[in-house]
């Protein structure tokens, strides 16, 4: 009796699983099947009624989208402004987790105490002020202005994470890295950074996430030649009707991309997010 519970116990959850999946990949089979799918045809039914008319689908929406320089445009600008953020924040976060676990400096218990007040502070609230300096510095409308917001307010809780996971470290293990002769830079990059790899993956998926999704900082700081992939389709959006046989493939791109991100590092997010749950 036992065995059948726990076998029906078993079948339920994965039966939930499995619905719970079916029901998230929906809304994205449909924005897939719409890319595929000529405006003409979006107007005279749904997105399902391409499965009873396979003929509808082709990849000519995509094609035009390869040729629509200001899309193309704005998912370059896209790449240019995720890519560096994450590759700043992670790095920058690595040296500093592991300077306030591990080396001893003057202030470093205030400076650390100053960083996790940080994670409370709404990214509102430096919106203006940061967009007065910016234009003072000639940063506004620009990449780099946006690139930098982005790495200022990511650091915060990259640096709380990756301290916590280094200080969980073994102290032994890092003093006897010192006494075979090895300077804190040789032990930053030949042991703590590998041992560190998946709270170092799981940090630059939540960063490149967020910064390539991101739409209310780019609507600010970015101009109409910097601005990112999410103001571009939000500005297709007004012309709906019209333009849907962009609109589709565009959103698509800008889905597909982070989830191609997030099944690459699947692995070491997970270990990443478990890693000292177990003691």
């Amino acid at each position: 009796m036992n065995a059948i519970r726990r076998g029906l116990g078993n079948s339920l959850v994965q039966a939930f699983l499995v619905v719970t999946g079916l029901v998230w990949l929906t809304p994205l089979a449909g924005l897939l099947v719409s890319s595929l799918r000529s405006a003409q045809d979006t107007a005279k039914g749904g997105w399902w009624t391409a499965f009873s008319s396979p003929g509808q689908l082709s990849v000519d929406n995509y094609t035009a989208l390869l040729k629509n320089s200001g899309m193309m445009q704005s998912l370059w600008n896209t790449v240019l402004i995720s890519v560096p953020a994450t590759f700043l924040v992670v790095v920058i976060a690595a040296l500093a987790g592991y300077a306030f676990a591990w080396l001893d400096f003057p202030g470093r218990d205030g400076i650390f105490l100053v960083v996790v007040a940080l994670l409370v502070v709404p990214v509102q609230i430096g919106l203006l002020p940061v967009a007065k300096l910016f234009g003072e510095l000639g940063l506004f409308g620009t990449i780099p202005g946006v690139v930098l917001f982005h790495v200022a307010y990511g650091l915060p809780f990259a640096v709380f994470l990756l301290r916590n996971y280094f200080a969980e470290m073994p102290k032994e293990m890092l003093e006897a890295a010192r006494m075979d002769g090895g300077t804190e830079w040789r032990i930053f990059v030949q042991l703590v950074l590998p041992v560190g790899r998946p709270a170092i993956a799981s940090l630059a998926i939540f960063q490149f996430l967020w910064v390539w999704n991101d739409m209310l900082v780019a609507l600010l700081f970015a101009d109409s030649s910097s601005q990112p992939l999410t103001v571009q389709l939000q500005s297709q959006i007004r012309q709906f009707g019209s333009n849907i046989d962009v609109l589709a493939p565009g959103a698509f791109v800008s889905l597909v991309v982070p989830l191609v991100v997030f099944f690459a590092f699947q692995r070491h997010f997970v270990q990443g997010v478990m890693a000292g749950s177990v003691k």
